[in-house]
């Protein structure tokens, strides 16, 4: 007999296939969601999710560790993290010691010295949600260092609380896609608007919106300017004109495209006289004021490489007509990220189409799936974390700098902190050796802490480099409810098969820590998992009836049925309540206007953050890299999720030899004698990488594409042998101000390999079982 099993990930809603009951329980195939326009391919990828191969089965505890545990070397034998041997121990053993090593580091050292390192996105269910469960655990024993803003977007963020007041514009409530299917007359796409990237969204996804949004765009007859230096950033179908831009030199286009409408007098003024403050600042900017540089298409065409009569062209059109820009996440994971994103809010307010429909600026349409589609409006489930009692946080991308250099300063958003000293890392769902920058030197920094704790389900590389090791359970494995701000649904996350090994809960490892911390009662609340997911939904049911009477089904009809409708807002128009009266609705920034000269960057005087838009060399760009150097994008996989799932079928598709593709205009290919297929080696001062070549004339000369994700597989010379973009890329914050990721600014040679071409996954396998005990 066939159960249904009703169940979601990052990548959408699904039925789970499954055969038999308990242990025999065998999972035979995935369906998608039947509401769902336009499901992803990835949801066929779960049932590996069953295989033991790269599961952690039980507790495990690493010998070196385990031999220095209570003596005066317990902080030195970090060099072994990934080397050494671990050995099983029983569940009970294993948490005596979590809990141990949570207290003494509490009482000795204060909590700011544990970093509660978890990213999140091991799971889509809001119940077990590692990160959140591991936060509320810690705040209860009192507290940790923990991040804000994220790898995907934090500078951007950042700008943009400073110039609109909040980051609502880059989270999903920009324009909605209908608004601009219905009144957008130009549109024009920096970076990506990708089916690629909007297949996932954090808290799950009901149904797929992008495409058909899209099809309306075009169907409409709306010109649509494609800037990047990847063709397939935008399906092909659109029929979009391909500007092939050259890398981190964004922000440079828009400040030429605002001259040129300003050098013709064609800037709105009456909108920048109500709406806007600092704008003589910005504008003596375009017209070379401060510098004696005239900010217009010939200048952006020589930073750019693209031509000056188009640039031109474009300019007036962005008056003329009811005009859109969007703007990817991507552009601002680069050195001086700030910019393009503060850029494109200043060509949109020069212009004056903020607050109209369809037209304006948004962030990450694409980026994720729900942005862009109408965004929920009621309360999303999701488990709280407790009251902060400490305040330790460094900006996310910054975590080799905190292992690194305890006592060491840094600054963020105007403000002046210290680096606390970390003697316990706790990771639980999240893979730092796959998403941080510059992994060789985040190893070296991997070394200092006394213990590292890692809480997941797979042998990751991050997991291979910890001290201890807990089994945690995959959401198919267990019970959970998902839904966020972006999606126009709750969905049930129903357990498909029993956990595999001795893998647990993260809601039943972390309640067993806490009660041996003496803080059960507080953490669980008296409930179980049941009793959890039914009161998370009961919160939003009651939201919505309340506050917006909207009705959702009962408890019992949505968990029988997988899913219930969230209340969501539709033809949303950004700012337009701000545009047509800015006293009534004013900004929560320094004038309460949108910030385009900025007093406070003025007063910060930061090199790397000026204030007002600005164009800023990269510290690795084309224009002034090596004749031989190409621009490396590491960008999302089609496949899979980040690192996730990376042996399953859909993310092996995309591999040869069990390492990633690196995309190569065919140009660049054949004067470096690299043929379709070849093993290539990617390298720099910073790292190496091998990678299977693919010549795309879709990719911009000069530059390359890998993917990220790949699992870091060392070899005996240093080389990553799976194609891993992060041995490579550029570990510094985009600024003083935001102190985001630079991934995307990264200078590479690439030359064939003529050398070891082991298959990267077999090897990675072999590593694993050294290190691992028999059985």
């Amino acid at each position: 007999m066939i159960r249904r099993v009703p169940h979601c990930s990052h990548w959408g809603a699904y039925t789970i296939l499954v055969e038999g009951e308990g242990a025999a329980s065998r999972i035979v195939g995935v369906e998608p969601f039947a509401l769902d326009p336009a499901p992803s391919p990835l949801i066929q990828s779960v049932a590996d999710w069953a295989r033991p191969g790269r599961r952690v089965l039980r507790p495990m505890v690493r010998e070196g560790w385990l031999a220095a545990r209570g003596g005066a070397a317990r902080g030195a034998t970090g060099a072994g993290r990934g080397q050494e041997a671990f050995v099983a121990l029983p569940w009970d053993e294993v948490l005596d010691m979590v809990a141990g090593e949570i207290a003494r580091v509490t009482a000795d050292h204060g909590p700011a010295s544990i970093f509660a390192g978890s990213y999140g996105w091991t799971s889509c269910g809001r119940f077990h949600h590692a990160s959140s469960l591991l936060k509320r655990m810690l705040n209860l024993s009192g507290g940790y260092t923990g991040h804000v803003d994220t790898y995907s977007i934090a500078a951007g963020p950042v700008i943009l609380r400073h110039t609109l007041g909040d980051d609502r514009a880059c989270g999903g409530q920009a324009n909605t896609l209908d608004t601009v299917a219905a009144h957008t007359e130009t549109l024009v796409v920096f970076g990506a608007m990708s089916p690629r990237t909007a297949q996932s969204e954090a808290g799950g996804i009901g149904t797929h919106q992008l495409e058909q949004f899209l099809r309306r765009i075009v169907a409409r007859g709306t010109r649509i300017i494609h800037v990047s230096p990847l063709r397939d950033d935008l399906p092909g179908w659109v029929g979009a004109e391909w500007w092939p831009i050259r890398p981190n030199t964004d922000a440079a286009l828009m400040l030429g495209l605002a001259g040129e409408v300003v050098a013709a007098g064609r800037e709105d003024h009456a909108f920048l006289a109500r709406c806007t403050s600092g704008a003589d600042l910005y504008l003596d900017y375009l017209r070379g004021r401060p510098d004696g540089v005239v900010k217009d298409a010939r200048w952006a065409a020589a930073i750019t490489g693209l031509p000056a009569e188009a640039i031109r062209a474009l300019a007036p059109r962005l008056v003329d007509t009811r005009a859109m820009l969007t703007v990817s996440w991507s552009l601002q994971r680069a050195h001086h990220g700030e910019q393009p994103f503060w850029a494109a809010l200043g060509l949109a307010a020069v212009t004056g189409q903020i607050g109209l429909p369809g037209g304006g600026v948004g962030y990450g349409y694409g980026s994720l799936g729900g942005v862009g589609a109408p965004f929920a409006i009621g309360r999303s489930p999701g488990m709280s974390q407790g009251r902060k009692p400490i305040d330790s946080f460094i900006p996310v991308a910054r975590i080799t700098d905190l292992l690194s250099c305890p006592g060491g300063s840094y600054t963020y958003q105007g403000e002046d902190r210290t680096y606390p000293d970390i003697r316990v890392v706790y990771w639980a769902g999240g893979n730092p050796f796959h998403h941080h920058q510059d992994l060789n030197r985040l190893q070296a920094a991997w070394t200092r802490p006394e213990t590292i704790v890692v809480q997941d389900p797979m042998w990751t590389a991050t997991a291979r480099r910890a001290d201890i090791v807990l089994p945690a359970s995959t959401s198919i494995e267990r019970n959970d409810i998902a839904g966020n701000k972006r999606s126009d649904m709750v969905l049930a996350m129903h357990r498909a098969i029993p956990p595999l090994g001795e893998a647990r809960a993260d809601f039943d490892i972390f309640n067993a820590l806490a009660e041996r911390l003496g803080t059960g009662p507080a953490f669980n609340e008296g409930r179980d998992e049941m009793g959890w997911i039914r009161h998370l939904y009961e919160q939003s049911r009651a939201d919505a009836a309340e506050r917006l009477g909207f009705e959702m089904p009962p408890f019992d009809r949505f968990w029988a049925e997988g899913h219930a409708p969230a209340p969501v807002q539709r033809d949303h128009t950004y700012l337009s309540g701000f545009r047509a009266d800015p006293e009534a609705e004013p900004l929560a920034t320094e004038s309460g206007r949108i910030v385009l000269g900025s007093r406070t960057l003025a007063a910060l005087a930061l090199p790397d953050c000026p204030p007002h838009p600005a164009w800023l060399e990269p510290a690795e760009w084309l224009g002034a890299g090596a004749a031989d150097e190409l621009h490396l994008i590491s960008h999302q996989p089609e496949g899979r999720l980040h690192s996730q799932l990376e042996t399953a079928p859909a993310s092996l598709v995309h591999r040869r030899a069990g390492r990633e593709q690196v995309r190569l205009n065919p140009g660049d290919a054949q004067v470096r004698g690299i043929g379709d297929g070849q093993t290539v080696r990617l390298w720099n001062a910073r790292g190496a990488c091998l990678a299977t070549a693919r010549l795309d004339p879709g990719t911009a000369r000069g530059v390359a594409v890998l993917p990220t994700g790949a699992w870091m597989t060392i070899g005996s010379d240093g080389t990553d042998l799976a194609g891993n973009p992060n041995v490579l890329t550029l570990d510094i914050g985009t600024s003083a101000f935001g102190q985001g990721c630079s991934a995307h600014t990264c200078l590479v040679r690439v030359a064939r390999h003529p050398g070891d071409n082991r298959d990267a996954i077999d090897t990675y396998q072999a590593q694993l079982a050294e290190i691992l005990p028999d059985g």
